[in-house]
């Protein structure tokens, strides 16, 4: 069964959330699946990035492996694309990598059995053929759902960067995404604002800014 959030700002007497009543726009999002009741003024995030996979070159010497990190192997900072990790130094059980980012930028070295955790995070195990120089991985990162969840600082999906903020209150998503509007322009009272864990309004003021959500 879809449930629809209210999106419309009008059906709320006046409760303090806009510092001024010029220049507010909105847009409707789409909140997903399993996400608790959320108030209005909640400062969210998009959800920009999603999962990290690994694939060994088919021209690979070595057969040794690259295993993505079980629990956060997409960092604060990652772009969606491919990661190109490049074997630059080989040795007996051994050798070093490069790691450029989707746009071909270098991100760093990491030599076999290390952890690297520089936008993505990952480590290289040695197999019973030793790499050679040229050997690679490609680690892909997917594009993210695109919808809404309260803005959590210590998120690495996108959504730690405050997008907007909640119009209405929202209930369960319970057994499917639900549709509400966020305010993405004007001028909000702090007090009125609800922040996910580690967010507080001198967090968000500046990069809010940048959108044209200004904090009083």
């Amino acid at each position: 069964m879809n449930h629809e959030a209210s999106a419309s700002s009008e059906s709320y007497s006046p409760d303090g959330l806009f510092a001024n009543d010029g220049g507010i726009r909105s847009e409707k999002v789409t909140i997903p699946d399993g996400t608790a009741a959320m108030s209005r003024g909640t400062v969210v995030g998009k959800v920009t990035l999603g999962a990290a996979t690994a694939e060994a070159d088919g021209g690979n010497t070595g057969n040794g492996t690259l295993t993505v990190d079980a629990t956060t192997p997409v960092l604060a900072g990652a772009k969606v694309g491919d990661y190109i990790v490049t074997a630059i130094a080989a040795d007996t059980d051994s050798g070093t990598f490069r790691v450029e980012d989707p746009d071909g930028n270098v991100l760093g070295d990491v030599d076999v059995g290390d952890t690297f955790a520089d936008d993505i995070k990952f480590v290289i195990a040695d197999g019973g053929t030793d790499f050679a120089v040229g050997d690679k991985f490609t680690v892909t990162v997917a594009a993210g759902s695109g919808k809404f969840v309260t803005s959590l600082a210590a998120a690495t999906d996108g959504s730690q960067e405050p997008y907007g903020i909640l119009a209405d209150d929202t209930v369960l998503a319970d057994g499917a995404d639900i549709e509400a509007n966020i305010y993405i322009g004007g001028e909000f009272n702090a007090d009125y604002l609800t922040f996910g864990a580690g967010h507080t309004a001198a967090s968000v003021k500046d990069g809010f800014r940048d959108k044209g959500v200004y904090i009083r």
